[in-house]
């Protein structure tokens, strides 16, 4: 029975992702904090392990003895009051478990990162709006983005030892991901209940989107045919206009009367700089942040999802019309909405 490790395994990704390697067989451990939610990690097969992740030391520590055939790491923070948290959980996150993986000796078969296509920023904003590719050259404009990249520097600098990458990691750059359990694109389905859409720019914008569970069936595809120092771009390989996710919604909803405001682009820099003010004063992470407002305000998210296709055998099976649909059923199910 091969072993997997998952960090992160508690958020929502990596919750899918663990339901996943169980229905494979595999022997799952779910990498969490002391204080991490169990709700989605009730199954009886899953082990537990604590991994402090601020500390290489105590990583070796918590590893030594263990043996697992490949790892995902999906841990990680979107949101945060101040932006040296960004890059002490996702950039010297990821440097002290790659760092203790090596002093261990691990013999990993793969190490796939979760990263972001926000690590590019807003490239390629002039119409017609063109697909971000491999080969263009990160400019993240957010603090996520900015920690997202600079943990792939760490995942490419660790395995300079040759022509092969000596560590054997994958790079996976999802666009935005939606699903059961997500609760970002959820404000957004929360707000259209109380009959508001709220949108941003006159400007036109291309968006991606991906379905949670086609983001897992990515993890697998790597953790399998993943080319070892690869980075793969992630969507459900369409692209969509502003309104298109909400009209969605708003169906799925049962069509109730709804208010649609489109705010200018300045309007929406007031907000979310005191909103960011107002985190600060209340020690609360507040989703109108200037990370909120760089992604907002970029127009092209189109990204090459071709080299995934062609090297991974990656076919997503959830069009943003079914996966909205998947994603409003379980939220009112389950009394979110």
């Amino acid at each position: 029975m091969e072993k997997i490790l998952i960090t992160g395994a508690s958020g929502f990704i990596g919750s899918f992702i663990v339901e996943e390697a169980l229905r494979r067989g595999m022997e799952v451990w779910a990498a969490i904090r002391r204080s991490s939610s169990r709700e989605w990690l009730q199954d009886e097969r899953i082990h537990f392990i604590e991994l402090n992740l601020s500390s290489e030391e105590d990583l070796v520590h918590q590893l030594e003895g263990r043996m697992f055939d490949y790892i995902v790491h999906a841990a990680g923070v979107t949101k945060c009051l101040k932006k040296e948290q960004f890059y002490r959980v996702n950039t010297e996150g990821t440097r002290h478990l790659v760092n203790a993986l090596l002093r261990l000796h691990m013999p990993l078969k793969k190490f796939v990162y979760l990263s972001s296509l926000s690590i590019f920023g807003a490239i390629r904003e002039k119409q017609p709006y063109e697909a971000i590719r491999e080969t263009d050259t990160p400019q993240p404009n957010t603090e996520y983005g900015k920690s997202k990249l600079a943990a792939e520097a760490i995942l490419r600098d660790c395995s300079k030892t040759g022509e092969v990458p000596s560590f054997p990691y994958v790079i996976l750059r999802p666009t935005g991901v939606y699903g059961p359990r997500e609760k970002d694109y959820f404000l957004m389905a929360k707000s259209i209940k109380g009959h508001t859409d709220f949108a941003v720019g006159f400007q036109q914008q291309d968006i991606t989107f991906v379905y949670v569970l086609d983001v897992v069936q990515a993890v697998f595809l790597a953790l399998e045919h993943g080319q070892i120092g690869r980075s793969y771009f992630l969507s459900d390989g369409e692209v969509y206009q502003s309104a298109t996710f909400s009209n969605l919604i708003i169906r799925e909803l049962g069509n109730p009367w709804c208010l649609r405001i489109k705010a200018p682009i300045w309007l929406l820099r007031i907000v979310t700089f005191f909103g960011e003010i107002a985190g600060n004063i209340t020690g609360k992470v507040t989703a109108l942040n200037n990370d909120k407002y760089h992604i907002l305000k970029q127009r092209n998210w189109r990204c090459d999802i071709q080299p995934a296709i062609d090297e991974l055998g990656y076919q997503p099976q959830y069009p943003l019309e079914r996966g909205v649909k998947e994603t409003m059923k379980w939220y009112q199910e389950h009394g979110w909405l």
